[in-house]
């Protein structure tokens, strides 16, 4: 049986949409952290925040792929 290819376009725009997922994602947790003084910006404490959820989407992505078969 023959595998089906992946258009590239819908590869990219699926990679995008969750760059932008991560992107809002670590804004949310980090804009009430940076708000209330609990790290200062540009921080480790900031980086780590983004890096955690970038962890987060990047699994989530592998997951929801392997799901819905571009």
């Amino acid at each position: 049986m023959e595998e089906k290819k992946s258009s590239p376009l819908k590869i990219f725009l699926y990679i995008s949409a969750w760059v932008i997922i991560w992107g809002t994602f670590g804004s949310f947790i980090d804009y009430p952290l940076y708000k209330n003084n609990i790290y200062l910006e540009g921080s480790v404490y900031q980086y780590l925040t983004f890096t955690i959820t970038a962890i987060i989407s990047i699994l989530s992505a592998k997951f929801f792929y392997k799901k819905i078969k571009l």
